[in-house]
């Protein structure tokens, strides 16, 4: 592993609780990790652990096998050859951009600096710019000068700490494609904060959610959405409900019950008795509901939001369970109608009785 957090607890003075707790995770070279979850979940401590702007109370951090951060130890963040991208940029106004970007290598010689310069600005997309300044670009183009002053020492770590937050959705996402095309295109190993998981599925080869200092779950966009370690991932990450179910035997399978019916061919299901009496709860995602005219389940419209292409649905059963579907577009109802809707899931994840 290129980095090795282990055990990390971080703690704040005057606070009972730990800021971060318990932390493990590795990432690889090359690789670009996330860590996600809502406002004050840790996630920003953890990246500043990591960079060494925090003491550490215990656990450790290793990068390429050297502990940097214990309870014990701390290398200065100047020594640990880590890159910096922040929320605001943290551009110099009066600088110019190439000036700007040259910040971290003026100890090379003049005409080694202009040349890592051009490089890292064609990287970014940027090339020529280098007598521009901060406040003749837009904002994402800041974004990319400050991406490519980050990149221009060579950093054997990049650090990025929700760099589009300031930016408009739409430009975000696709900053978040084009700031992953650069990283791997530079070879850099990344870790990177974000509260926003459309961000984080844009960017990341391995994501972590994090809720209260904890983390609950690292790994992969696919297996986060459809095996979420836990209920608190289940529910963070993408649309879903949990809905009550009841497993039972029948022969070599186990089914399902639930409010729309018997879910059978279940793949990965846990035993009847891996609950009380089998009953738990079962994870309902917006793609496991499908809207069907000849289902024998009606559910009636309580909510709508239009996205191009689908429409996501909030629907009520006569039972009182809301559950969501994503439905095309061009099968528009009204709030209020009642419409057929069958479960359709290919593997069930389940979790313990409201908990």
């Amino acid at each position: 592993m290129f980095l090795e957090v282990s055990q990390l607890d971080v703690r704040y003075a005057g606070r009972a609780q730990a800021a971060v707790h318990g932390v493990s995770l590795g990432l690889h070279a090359g690789d670009i990790g996330v860590l996600i979850g809502p406002s004050g979940c840790g996630k920003t401590t953890l990246l500043r652990a990591v960079a060494g702007l925090e003491p550490v109370s215990s656990g450790e951090i290793r990068l390429t096998k050297s502990v940097v951060s214990s309870a014990t130890l701390s290398v200065p963040p100047e020594q640990r050859r880590i890159g910096m991208v922040f929320q605001d940029y943290a551009l110099f106004p009066h600088l110019s951009v190439g000036r700007n970007v040259a910040f971290g290598i003026h100890q090379l010689p003049r005409a080694e600096q202009a040349a890592r310069v051009a490089e890292v600005l064609q990287l970014v997309g940027l090339e020529g710019s280098e007598n521009r300044y901060p406040h003749e670009l837009s904002g994402g183009q800041q974004q990319r000068v400050a991406l490519a002053r980050a990149l221009a020492p060579r950093p054997q770590l990049m650090l990025l700490d929700e760099p589009f937050s300031n930016l408009d959705v739409d430009l975000r996402e696709r900053l978040a494609h084009e700031v992953r095309g650069i990283l791997k295109a530079a070879g850099a190993t990344a870790l990177f904060v974000t509260h926003d998981q459309f961000e984080a599925f844009a960017i990341g080869d391995v994501i972590g959610v994090m809720h209260e200092g904890h983390l609950h779950q690292w790994d992969d966009a696919y297996t986060l959405y459809h095996r979420p370690a836990t209920r608190f991932v289940a529910d963070f990450i993408g649309h879903g409900v949990f809905a009550p179910a009841t497993l039972v035997q029948r022969g070599t399978n186990v089914v399902a019950q639930t409010p729309l019916g018997d879910l059978t061919d279940l793949a990965e299901c846990p035993l009847p008795s891996s609950y009380p009496g089998g009953e738990c709860d079962v994870l309902l995602r917006a793609d496991d509901i499908v809207h069907d005219d000849h289902a024998p389940v009606q559910a009636q419209i309580v909510r709508k939001a239009f996205r191009g292409s689908e429409f996501l649905y909030t629907l009520r059963l006569r039972s009182g369970l809301q559950v969501m579907a994503h439905v095309p577009s061009h099968h528009d109802h009204a709030v209020g109608e009642w419409i057929g809707i069958r479960a359709q899931v290919d593997h069930v994840v389940t979790f313990a009785r409201g908990a």
